[in-house]
């Protein structure tokens, strides 16, 4: 009997399932390093550093980058910090980017043109977002309204020549130099000068 009992011990522990593994910390490490790692993309210098020690290479890495599209759900989307990153992921699944990487000029270029992105792209995107006021509505002037006055011409402006006393209007520089006397000039010619008749 006591070997029969062992054998269907031993056909239970046969039919148990594998052991599965699982993080310790309920995956919080691993999702942390893949965030990590996916906001770095946003570097082009470290785009380059990866292309100029063969990681674009190695198959297992091109599967990690096609493995880490998941962050570009809705659900995951909300951690990241750096949206470049996820334009620099989706163009790391083409070869050809990833060739072209490893070429210093080319990572200045993907660099310069960033750069041109975040200066421009507030601007860029108030001109549609915002709605442009419509055009005033002209009015008709009234049948008995008097005919707009002609511009002055050269002869109504000779016959005109005397000053007209109206009130001065203001330089758009008056708010620099304070009102009052002028300031005295330091001329350096004077401290000279000075030093000499001593």
């Amino acid at each position: 009997m006591a070997s029969g009992q062992e054998i269907g011990d031993s056909s239970n522990n046969n039919c148990s399932p594998k052991k599965v593994y699982k993080d310790p910390d309920d995956g919080r490490q691993r999702f942390l390093l893949e965030l990590e790692f996916v906001q770095c993309l946003a570097n082009p210098t470290y785009i380059h550093y990866l292309a100029q020690n063969r990681y674009f290479e190695d198959e297992a890495f091109i599967g990690y980058l096609k493995y880490l599209q998941y962050w570009q759900r809705p659900e995951y989307i909300k951690y990241i910090m750096y949206p470049h990153c996820l334009y620099f992921l989706e163009l790391l699944q083409n070869a050809s980017f990833r060739n072209a990487m490893a070429h210093p000029a080319n990572k200045e270029l993907t660099h310069r043109q960033q750069f041109y992105f975040w200066k421009n792209y507030r601007n860029n995107r108030l001109k549609h977002i915002l709605p442009r006021p419509l055009p005033e509505p002209t009015a008709a002037p009234p049948s008995n309204a008097l005919p707009p006055p002609l511009p002055p011409t050269a002869t109504t402006m000779a016959a005109s020549s005397t000053p007209v006393s109206a009130t001065p209007v203001p330089s758009p520089m008056q708010y620099g130099v304070p009102s009052g006397p002028p300031l005295p000039k330091n001329d350096p010619r004077n401290a000279i000068d000075r030093r000499k008749r001593k």
